[in-house]
């Protein structure tokens, strides 16, 4: 079902994206700022995911146990990401806590105090993180192969920091951070469950309008210059791990839908995907294969990610190329339409996650100020032509524009 999404501006410049969902006796929700790691400058690696760490360390009014136990008491949760270019604290509740659930979401975002004691006990669960997530190179790959593309850049750096720049936090630092970034123009609230659009505006109006927080924000340096390269790095592991690929559209390209459609088909979620059957099943060389199509506000980028035994690299890469090379052949309109189907169908099935909806239309408020229907995603799709797939594999996928990262 296409449920209707609306919208309000708070005067402050705070967004509002709602869809409600009569049936529904859970609600989602959470505010979206568009701030990420991208917004680090070079002695601030890891301070966005810090700062989101930092919101449930103590406000005014609350001390860390109770902003944990405010809604699991209830048998909600409060949880929270950061990405490369967002930031996101939600919460997924029994409907009749909305209140609370909003009170506990704006106390933490707008009045989360920062304790010295707090943030140094969060350096060391941070540092610990870190090294869980080097413990795993089938993870650890995915973020240093981002590096490997956007060289040079924020868009490089790991979300999670290093324990150097980690050690230098502080409070002060942490409000120059949020003072530089965290503006009204940047927020949204989303909310997906039973209440109309004018009992959130209300409830939630009491506590984001107290807050007129500067509008206006600096522009992100855009990332240019791509060169492709060749890294091969040698670890202690059982398997090889190997990343190919290089950079793609942004969000607002017209070519964007022409490439989603393409990773669909080459290593998209399901089974039929051409990497899983052609290479997976057929050869039997590696469990995970898949490919993943990233996009952000200014750029973006385009993997194919494998791991397995040491002595079939040299063929797995061999034969990524061959299917990649595949794509940039004519499509049949019988291959072209079985692709439209299989991916409006996915798109019907993420409809039955009100949570995946909930932030879906956030990042699409973040970006573009509105959110389609799936109508008219639908047309969109249906307006793609086969010669859209061929020319964007060709620009996209020749070998000499491809990056590789090795674990081996």
């Amino acid at each position: 079902m296409d449920f209707p999404c609306n919208s309000h501006t708070f005067q402050n410049g705070i967004r509002l994206v709602h869809t409600q969902v009569l049936h529904s006796v859970v609600t989602h929700c959470g505010y979206f700022i568009h701030v990420g790691s991208r917004d680090e400058d070079s002695t601030e690696t890891g301070m966005a995911h810090f700062i989101e760490h930092c919101f449930f360390k103590g406000t005014k009014k609350r001390k860390p146990y109770h902003i944990l136990s405010s809604l699991d008491s209830y048998g909600g949760e409060l949880n929270a990401y950061t990405a490369k270019e967002e930031t996101c604290l939600y919460a997924t509740i029994p409907h009749g806590i909305f209140d609370k659930a909003v009170d506990v979401l704006s106390d933490i975002l707008f009045c989360s105090e920062f304790p010295n004691k707090e943030i140094e006990k969060e350096k060391a669960v941070i540092i610990d993180e870190i090294q869980a997530y080097l413990d795993s190179p089938s993870e650890q790959i995915f973020d240093d192969f981002e590096n490997l593309i956007f060289q040079g850049h924020s868009l490089g750096q790991s979300i999670l920091g290093t324990p150097e720049h980690l050690q230098s936090f502080n409070q002060e630092k942490i409000k120059t951070f949020l003072e530089r970034n965290y503006h009204a123009s940047r927020i949204v609230f989303s909310y997906v469950g039973p209440l109309a659009l004018e009992k959130v505006i209300k409830k939630l109006s009491a506590f984001v309008e107290l807050y007129p927080w500067a509008s206006k924000s600096e522009p992100r340096i855009s990332f240019e210059n791509y060169q492709a390269k060749f890294v091969q790095e040698k670890k202690d592991t059982h398997q090889a791990h190997c990343m190919m690929g290089g950079i793609a559209y942004p969000y607002s390209h017209n070519k964007r839908l022409a490439l989603t459609l393409l990773n669909h088909l080459l290593g998209g979620n399901s089974l039929n995907n051409r990497l899983n059957l052609n290479i997976r099943e057929k050869y039997g060389f590696t469990y995970n294969i898949e490919s993943n199509y990233t996009p952000y506000s200014d750029t973006g980028y385009f993997s194919v990610y494998f791991g397995t035994d040491k002595k079939y690299l040299k063929r797995l890469q061999d034969l990524v190329h061959k299917e990649l090379f595949k794509l940039q052949t004519p499509f049949t309109d019988l291959q072209l339409q079985r692709l439209k189907n299989q991916f409006k169908g996915s798109l019907l099935l993420a409809q039955e996650s009100l949570g995946a909806l909930m932030i879906s239309q956030a990042k699409s408020f973040v970006l573009y100020n509105k959110m389609d229907s799936l109508a008219d995603t639908f047309q969109r799709i249906d307006a793609v032509v086969a010669l859209d797939l061929q020319e964007v594999a060709q620009e996209l996928f020749e070998k000499n524009k491809m990056s590789t990262l090795i674990f081996s």
